[in-house]
């Protein structure tokens, strides 16, 4: 085979390649959330702890003390873990820590949210609100790890419609001015 038989091969096989690849990696959602945090491989241990997550991976930045990127599953849903960086490789990428606050919340849908609360606590987070049944059909509490990121957990308990939905929040917010 000449030079551009062996040329057309191969951009035929890179063609089946790339038609066979999935443009969403085996195991990932369409949206992954990507937690930046002061002492990411330290968070990452914590979630374990906490959440019951699952290391899949850590690769650290070659010649810094930084976790480059790291991956956990909780549940059935992947969560990508970086350190926060110097300004020069990244300078808008700030941990909760860093910016005094954030705008986020990992959510996680669990069989059992009380006892994750619970292990979430007893592993070092701060209670933001305890488990309660929600309006819109969940059991649902929120903590704050030691990262500052804010975690809702839920049990879905109760399926609604709509209008029954729009009724319990009217319900529940109708002495909201009073509170």
């Amino acid at each position: 085979m000449g030079r551009r038989g062996r040329a057309a091969a191969q951009t035929m096989l890179q063609e089946q390649v790339m038609t066979t690849v999935s443009p969403i990696p085996p195991g990932f959602r369409s949206v992954t959330p990507h937690m930046t945090i002061k002492n990411a491989g330290e968070a990452m241990d914590f979630y374990v702890k906490a959440f019951g997550a699952v290391e899949i991976s850590r690769f650290p930045m070659p010649g810094m003390d930084l976790l480059a990127h790291g991956l956990l599953r909780v549940g059935d849903s992947f969560i990508m873990i970086a350190d926060e960086f110097p300004p020069e490789f990244c300078a808008d990428a700030l941990s909760p820590t860093t910016a005094k606050g954030t705008t986020v919340a990992l959510h996680i849908y669990t069989e059992d949210v009380d006892g994750m609360y619970r292990r979430a606590l007893d592993a070092g987070c701060e209670s933001v609100m305890e488990p309660m049944d929600a309006f819109w059909g969940d059991r649902y509490g929120m903590v704050r790890d030691p990262y500052g990121h804010h975690w809702g957990l839920a049990t879905h308990v109760k399926d609604l419609a709509p209008e029954e939905m729009a009724q319990a929040a009217a319900a529940e917010f109708s002495g909201a001015g009073e509170r």
